[in-house]
């Protein structure tokens, strides 16, 4: 599933390719994957544009136009966008399967400008490029939603990281208040959004907590050194296009290089980078968890 800088660098390359082009036609082949009518969408779709993209936790929106209104996106699982024109070709979120990884990552355009088994949605522009919304499990969904709707759906995530909102303050005052292990609080959308549970791990690792302790436990100096790995880590994710597993690709089709990057995460069963400490795994918050049992505390 992507993660927070995953879904970040999606955004990021779809904005410069299907910004400002009218959509001149929706076809849905899954009306499942929608949360309003397939005529509502194609009502205020078509003859509209988007003209931002914006992302909440791993929740993508789209700014349109017209009616002021926002197409909401969300890849959960298996979810993938394909966009193609005739000399461009952007994939991001799951591959269906490792023929198809390596069909994107050697950029063989005519497997996916066309309509394929798990395709869903197709979006057709002006300049007759499209973008495919893709999703093998159907969890993923497009929603269109007006301001007040956005900004409800908005205001239950957490404060989020690499944001102004995202202050050591607050960020403390959360964890002293829950008495939930550390890595419960981080995945807690509710609470902060989004870290995920790569970025989880590495970023206990870098502060020095073993993810089970209290959140309450936590010192001050504990959790400062916490919220700048969050920041940190993050970041350098971002700059990376993110962290590649098995069937994820990048919105380019290329692999995210933060692989290489991590300390702990995937690493069970290997020495500790730091302290060469065998890496342990186990689970909390129902989430399989990395940790080094003598660097962290």
């Amino acid at each position: 599933m992507p993660e927070l800088p995953e879904v970040e660098t999606i955004k990021n390359d779809l904005a410069q390719a299907i910004l400002n082009k009218k959509i001149v036609s929706v076809k849905v082949n899954k009306k499942n994957i929608l949360r309003k009518s397939v005529r509502y969408f194609k009502n205020k779709l078509i003859g509209n544009k988007f003209i931002k993209i914006n992302r909440r936790g791993k929740l993508m929106y789209f700014s349109l136009r017209k009616d002021d209104l926002f197409l909401l996106a969300h890849l959960k699982m298996t979810g993938q966008f394909i966009y193609c024109n005739k000399d461009k070709f952007i994939v991001g979120g799951h591959a269906n399967s490792k023929k198809e990884e390596e069909q994107i990552l050697h950029g063989q355009v005519a497997d996916f400008c066309q309509v394929g088994k798990y395709t869903r949605v197709i979006f057709e522009f002006s300049d007759k490029s499209k973008l495919f919304f893709n999703d093998l499990r159907l969890f993923a969904y497009l929603d269109l939603v007006n301001k007040k709707s956005l900004d409800e759906i908005l205001d239950k995530f957490g404060i989020e990281p690499l944001t102004a909102n995202f202050k050591f303050k607050d960020f403390f005052n959360i964890l002293q208040n829950r008495k939930t292990s550390i890595k419960a609080v981080l995945l807690n959308q509710q609470l902060i959004a989004d870290i995920g549970n790569i970025y989880a791990d590495e970023t206990l690792f870098m502060a020095g907590i073993l993810p089970n302790r209290p959140a309450n436990k936590v010192s001050s100096k504990e959790a400062r050194k916490l919220f700048l790995a969050i920041e940190g880590i993050l970041k350098k994710a971002i700059k990376y296009r993110g962290t590649t597993f098995s069937d994820y690709v990048d919105s380019k089709g290329k692999k995210g290089s933060f692989v290489k990057l991590l300390k702990v995460y995937g690493r069970q069963g290997q020495k500790c980078l730091k302290c060469k400490n065998i890496i342990e795994k186990t689970k909390t918050a129902n989430r399989g968890t990395h940790f080094c049992s003598s660097c962290q505390k």
